[in-house]
């Protein structure tokens, strides 16, 4: 546990109530900090996230800045600064730089204003936005204190493989900013071995590994995986391939259509998309050209029925295209796992993700834009009845390694506190205890 009690302030582009991504994660991350008692203050934008629309009940006050309070286990509260900035309605690269830096810009008067209040102990900023830390730079320099940054997603990495953003010097001049703010954060961290070494790669300094968790009480396996398809629009006898998450550019989800189209024989094989995306209406149109019958689309489902969705599942795909590769890694992989889900991951060899699913015997492992080959994982494994001591794994796995509150308290305890121990000790011992080596 936490000893000494702080004040932690946040700057994120997505935070609670989003259900999914690095929104999700930093809102339980900013409930638990302040469950240990922390006075913690979030400056963010209105949620957004992945529907790239403001929700309810936000939507006709996100043209001003709105303070607002959240009470934490009716002892302790966030206090939560939103911020207006543009949101657009296809997300594409240049339009995506817009709406993060129309959020900079906008949280600069945030920032401004919290400089001349109780010094802040601590300031994270949660990239992307990449340039956010930025400001956590400048509170450091004005106010003191300390500056973690924490990297869910090498952004820039991704958007020049990719070609999302196609000027070779815009992104000179973003991987310019972002080695300009690791080298001046107090403390760097990111999600998965391969991004750790991607990160000290940039600018030869100590990070932590912080991985994504799973609240194991939330997601965890039941039984009657037949009756919950009726819940779903599914028939008891179907073999169901879901895909649950962000329907986006990077993941390569055309490959589902593909695949259902290959398959479209088997008349027990469905497949489902649940969730939402800028990707999802060129997804839709691409199933009505090819008239499949044998796929459906799901909405995002709220949490209270996300547990039954992934129970359901028979097998799951977890899909990402071979320039995203240790770019990214997946959140919703842990989840799957949770459940005792059975994954089918692209994965390339020497990625950190090939290795924890290899080492760990869990899912189901394919190059990555290989239709053959997810085509054949799919074929092969629908009727395989040897797929229970993954799922036993899978679980373990993560009750041994995931579970949210072991992760949150390894990294807080040792930043927060400001242990004098070696700071390679640190790292080493929390790679070790995640089992990401």
């Amino acid at each position: 546990m936490l000893r000494k009690k702080n004040r932690i302030l946040l700057i994120g582009g997505n935070y609670f109530p989003e259900p999914t991504g690095i929104g999700k994660y930093s809102g339980e991350m900013m409930k638990w900090l302040a469950e240990q008692g922390n006075d913690c203050t979030v400056i963010t934008t209105f949620p957004y996230y992945p529907h790239w629309k403001v929700q309810k009940p936000y939507e006709k006050r996100c043209f001003w800045y709105k303070a607002e309070k959240i009470s934490v286990m009716n002892e302790f509260s966030i206090n939560i600064i939103r911020c207006p900035h543009y949101v657009p309605k296809e997300p594409t690269g240049i339009r995506r730089v817009i709406s993060e830096f129309s959020f900079f810009f906008s949280s600069y008067p945030a920032i401004l204003l919290l400089l001349f209040r109780k010094k802040f102990d601590y300031v994270i900023t949660v990239a992307p936005p990449f340039e956010l830390g930025l400001l956590g730079i400048l509170y450091k320099k004005v106010r003191g204190g300390k500056f973690l940054y924490h990297i869910q997603d090498l952004q820039i990495d991704a958007a020049r493989n990719l070609k999302m953003i196609k000027s070779n010097r815009i992104v000179k001049i973003f991987l310019a900013i972002e080695k300009y703010i690791i080298k001046h954060a107090d403390f760097v961290s990111t999600i998965s071995k391969g991004m750790v070494q991607k990160v000290k790669n940039k600018c030869n300094k100590d990070v932590f590994l912080f991985p994504n968790w799973v609240d194991i009480e939330t997601f965890y396996p039941l039984r009657n995986r037949a009756d919950l398809k009726h819940h779903f629009g599914f028939n008891s006898t179907d073999i169901v391939i879901l895909y649950s998450g962000a329907i986006g550019h990077k993941q390569g989800l055309e490959a589902i259509l593909y695949s259902a189209k290959a398959l479209k024989s088997l008349s027990n094989v469905k497949f489902a998309i649940c969730g939402c995306g800028p990707y999802k209406d060129h997804l839709t149109r691409l199933k009505n050209e090819m008239n499949l019958t044998n796929l459906l689309f799901l909405p995002l489902q709220p949490l209270n029925m996300f547990n039954l969705l992934l129970n359901m599942a028979d097998l799951h795909l977890v899909l990402q295209k071979a320039e995203a590769s240790d770019l990214v890694l997946p959140s919703k992989l842990s989840t799957i796992l949770s459940v005792g889900g059975i994954a089918i991951v692209t994965a390339n060899n020497d990625t950190s993700l090939h290795e924890i699913m290899s080492s760990n015997n869990m899912g189901i492992l394919i190059e990555p834009e290989n239709l053959q080959s997810l085509v054949e994982a799919i074929k092969n494994n629908i009727s395989n009845c040897n797929l229970e001591e993954k799922r036993k794994k899978a679980r373990l796995y993560v009750e041994k390694h995931l579970e949210r509150d072991k992760i949150l308290n390894n990294y807080f305890s040792k930043v927060l506190n400001n242990e004098k121990a070696d700071f390679k000790l640190v790292v080493k011992k929390v790679i070790s205890t995640a089992k990401l080596d």
